[in-house]
């Protein structure tokens, strides 16, 4: 699947979802041809869901961090919570094992994010964690394309590379309070983050099309 392809399947599930809400909304009846089934709009919300919790509470953690907030152990912990739950939802698909792997390369990648914002406010060079962030970046890309033939590895290392480039700006606004530049950071950040949940979505309903027939 190329990456046009699957930035337009991204905008087909949700066009698809709007058009069964808004039936649904009006008491109309959904030709069946015009919307998916229940299970695959519940999965692909549920991919959502998860892909969100992974930015908010990366952006929950960068606040608390940046303002020497004392909830921020506490919130670190819910976001690394979220690495783990990223992980177990691969499992009905990939097995255990893959689970448990997703689960260690999601981790690296938030304890590298930590170590960034920590050299960025001791105002240390961060480019060797910098660097190792996105060596991560390429290996959980490199994971998501081995388990997956609906997700090629250029497709897979350029969504990372977007998600990490637009986390990389909203780390270095909020550590320089630029308040304006990490809410942009923010908002493109969470507009990525969707279109790659969806697109992921779409390659695991394409590779296991009998688990979501109803």
């Amino acid at each position: 699947m190329s990456r046009k392809i699957f930035l337009l399947l991204s905008l087909f599930v949700f066009s698809f979802s709007q058009v069964s809400l808004a039936a649904h909304h009006h008491g109309e009846p959904i030709p069946t041809e015009q919307c998916y089934s229940k299970s695959k709009v519940d999965f692909i919300n549920a991919m959502r869901k998860l892909w969100e919790d992974h930015i908010t509470w990366t952006r929950g953690y960068l606040v608390a961090a940046v303002a020497n907030n004392p909830d921020s152990n506490q919130v670190l912990g819910r976001l690394l919570k979220n690495q783990k739950d990223i992980g177990d939802a691969i499992v009905p698909y990939y097995g255990a094992a893959a689970g448990a792997k997703l689960t260690d390369l999601l981790t690296e990648h938030i304890v590298i994010a930590g170590k960034i914002v920590g050299d960025l406010l001791a105002n240390n060079d961060p480019q060797a964690n910098i660097a190792a962030w996105y060596a991560n970046g390429d290996d959980i890309a490199t994971f998501l394309s081995g388990a997956n033939p609906n997700w090629p590895l250029a497709d897979m290392k350029a969504m990372m590379k977007d998600h990490l480039d637009t986390t990389t700006a909203e780390v270095v606004a909020h550590v320089k309070h630029d308040w304006a530049g990490s809410i942009e950071a923010y908002d493109k950040a969470h507009l990525m983050i969707l279109e790659m949940a969806d697109g992921l979505s779409m390659g695991i309903i394409a590779q296991f099309p009998n688990s979501f027939g109803n």
